[in-house]
């Protein structure tokens, strides 16, 4: 998204938008794998949870070689990010790279210490905050300063976007495994909340992306192509039933990655609607 926009104002890089691309990836793998870490030695993984089974629970990989494969991904997140900052900030003043730098490590903090450390926030429920934060703001906000060198605080509406919906990937993820989760003292927001309150907040996460971005386009219309981001919306409305209507664990496993996959259809056609 943030290089889709950057695209739009005629400013786009590409080495730039490969290595935002790599970071990303990387800082998502680094997630992953200290999610599945975290939640196995914080005996968070029981056999009460009904979603996929984790490789370190299921002992497919120890816990000292997943740490290990967690601080090797740490390494490269910084490795990809140092080179991507020294790229696009090459013409930039000096504290604009070390800012950059901080937040980069904020990224890697957060990636690991959502489930793993001893203080876990995703365990308080301050998961879908910190995904709106960096899967949204920071990840849209940021790329987009890397291409342009312009801080636009117009964008936080696209971000918020893209934010909202990883956050409906991860309620879904949260109303899967809400009875696990109560369990084993995981306090997500749809255990705080419960199911039904879980469902309607679903919704609320889904209505307000699609309306953040609605009115981004309606305050910078140009042509009827950058209204072609509308056909995506359909998909966060079946997301949306599905979640109302189905309660099995292995019924609501393919509407994560139905969402995840409509998110980026969703950027996709939000982009060539501002490139072309």
């Amino acid at each position: 998204m943030g290089c889709f926009l950057a695209a739009g104002t005629g400013q786009f890089s590409w080495p730039v938008a490969a290595l935002s691309v790599l970071t990303t990836i990387i800082l998502q793998v680094l997630s992953n794998f200290a999610n599945d870490y975290g939640d196995a030695v914080n005996g968070k993984d029981t056999e009460l949870r009904e979603g996929p089974r984790r490789a370190v629970h299921s002992g497919h990989i120890t816990a000292e070689k997943m740490l290990r494969a967690i601080i090797i991904f740490s390494v490269l997140a910084l490795i990809s990010g140092i080179s991507l900052l020294t790229i696009a900030l090459k013409n930039a003043p000096a504290n604009t790279f070390w800012v950059f730098l901080g937040i980069g490590v904020a990224c890697i903090i957060a990636a690991i210490t959502y489930t793993a450390g001893k203080r876990p926030y995703g365990y308080v429920g301050l998961g879908d905050l910190s995904v709106l934060i960096f899967f949204g703001w920071v990840g849209v906000l940021g790329s987009n300063f890397l291409h342009t060198h312009v801080w636009d605080w117009g964008l936080l509406l696209p971000a918020s976007s893209c934010g909202l919906f990883a956050v409906g990937v991860l309620n879904i993820n949260n109303i899967r495994d809400i009875e696990s989760d109560r369990a084993t003292g995981k306090n997500s927001i749809p255990v705080r909340i419960g199911r039904e309150m879980a469902i309607v907040y679903h919704w609320c996460i889904l209505l307000v992306g699609m309306l953040c971005v609605t009115v981004y386009t309606a305050q910078h219309f140009s042509s009827y192509t950058s209204l072609i981001f509308f056909l995506s919306f359909p998909l966060f409305v079946k997301n949306g039933l599905a979640i109302s209507r189905l309660t099995k664990a292995s019924e609501l496993d393919p509407y994560l990655k139905q969402m995840a996959l409509s998110t980026l259809l969703f950027v996709i056609l939000f982009g060539i609607g501002i490139v072309l």
